[in-house]
């Protein structure tokens, strides 16, 4: 398994989220109870788009739940070149959905008082391990569940448990715990991987236990039996070349598990109240613990980020280096979505979920065309510094020689192609920037252009 920028580019993609509330162009409101989502024709033709005219995909699989009840629709295939159809049980890599799973546990596991919210993550971790503190302050197992701990993003090492570990006994948090939402992989990962120790078995046999068996899950697991892998959809990358799986040994819990359209559905029945579930004063218990994240309209909870402009949108999103998932609910409405694809792209399947809970929420439009035109080099050092987007993310411009770069807060970094003397696109993202100059040339504010949105960020000193 290699590293990812998956959950990096998910984070510039929640910003996008965050932001476009705020213009009124991506707002959960607040359906009527009873609400229906988007006819399957309606829905089929979304994902005839996705695959067909935008080829962001090789197959996807949305799954439905409103007051007519439960439906899944598939398009597209398991494979290039593989003639079986999509369907409900077809099985995909969820990646960060996962988590959702993890803090569900933790929230079952507190119910039963086997473990507290407020424990600190010492108090599970083998005696020679240490925890990283600060001015005190430990860890806790809500800090996890709430990506408040200062533990970094860290997309899907090749850790093992040993260096887990390691890394735990050595790494110097860089800012007050519970001080700022930060998203971590090793956070969702050690929380999955601490409630394991604490029941004395497997992550997988921790949820199977705990969670699929209850809810009748029998496709959603980390090791897939033979029959589960002659089902299992080929990943495969934004170029749509077949890429191997993922396996996760130290960090199941951030993004390991594998599952199918009826089971998620069966999941977010379960979330709504519509199935009966002994898990269902747990996953209430989710939702009530929660704290902004600093960006406009989005709250954090345990696992759950909500969307709060105009009522409240629950969801979580996933990602592996050849998947792509979505999963949310409108409680208020009645209805929930899952949508699982077999590429995974900057872009994702979010829009597609959030659309169909909502409507208002709009669609990710063609990639835009770009002309790269020769850029300006005496420009770049007026652009050089560091401009503000949200409270938690900022985007650092830099320049190497005759080459301008763009680098996200907890993201890689990615060069920028000039068409324009003050507008640039990227070429590994479907994203563009505009600076904002003042007379001397000199960069007051950046603009980013993405998923149809345009957000202002000020340079910062």
């Amino acid at each position: 398994m290699r590293n990812t920028v998956r959950h990096t580019l998910r984070l510039l993609c929640m910003v996008m989220i965050g932001s476009t509330m705020g213009t009124g162009k991506a707002q959960a409101g607040q359906s009527p109870a009873g609400a229906s989502v988007l006819a399957d024709t309606e829905v089929r033709q979304i994902l005839v788009d996705r695959i067909d005219r935008d080829h962001r995909s090789v197959g996807i699989v949305v799954g439905v739940v409103d007051h007519t009840g439960r439906r899944v629709i598939g398009y597209g295939a398991l494979d290039k070149g593989d003639t079986r159809p999509l369907n409900g049980d077809t099985i995909f890599e969820i990646g960060s959905v996962t988590k959702v799973f993890t803090s569900l546990l933790m929230a079952d596991m507190a119910a039963r008082n086997e473990v507290a919210l407020s424990d600190p993550v010492a108090k599970y971790l083998p005696p020679d391990v240490k925890a990283p503190e600060r001015n005190g302050q430990a860890i806790t197992l809500k800090d996890l569940a709430m990506h408040t701990s200062g533990l970094p993003t860290n997309p899907y090492a090749d850790f093992s448990v040993a260096q887990l570990y390691q890394f735990l006994s050595t790494y110097t948090l860089p800012r007050d715990i519970g001080s700022q939402y930060e998203y971590s992989n090793l956070g969702g990962g050690l929380l999955g991987h601490l409630l394991a120790r604490r029941a004395g078995m497997t992550y997988d046999a921790l949820v199977r236990e705990r969670i699929t068996a209850p809810l009748g899950m029998t496709s959603t697991t980390v090791a897939l039996s033979p029959d589960q892998r002659a089902r299992l959809a080929v990943g495969h990358n934004a170029q749509l070349a077949t890429v191997p799986n993922w396996d996760l040994p130290a960090l199941a819990g951030a993004g390991a598990l594998r599952s199918t359209a009826n089971d998620m559905l069966t999941f977010v029945e379960a979330n709504l109240g519509v199935r009966k579930s002994p898990l269902a004063p747990a996953m209430a218990a989710m939702l009530t613990v929660r704290r902004p994240t600093g960006i406009a309209g989005l709250d954090i909870a345990l696992a759950w980020h909500i969307i709060t402009k105009n009522g409240e949108l629950v969801w979580h999103n996933g990602g592996t280096g050849g998947y792509r998932s979505f999963i949310g609910f409108d409680a208020a409405a009645g209805t929930g979505v899952v949508v699982l694809s077999n590429t995974s792209t900057a872009a994702g399947v979010d829009d597609i979920g959030l659309h169909l809970i909502d409507p208002r929420n709009p669609l990710i439009q063609p990639a835009k065309t770009h002309t790269e035109v020769t850029a300006n080099v005496k420009l770049f050092d007026g652009y050089v510094g560091r401009y503000q987007l949200a409270p938690n993310f900022v985007l650092t411009i830099s320049r190497d020689g005759d080459h301008l770069f763009v680098q996200a807060t907890n993201q890689p970094r990615f060069e920028l192609f000039a068409e324009g003397e003050k507008d640039y696109f990227l070429k590994a993202v479907d994203a563009g920037l505009t600076f904002v100059t003042d007379g001397d040339g000199r960069a007051t504010a950046v603009v980013l252009h993405q998923n149809g949105a345009n957000v202002e960020g000020k340079r910062i000193e």
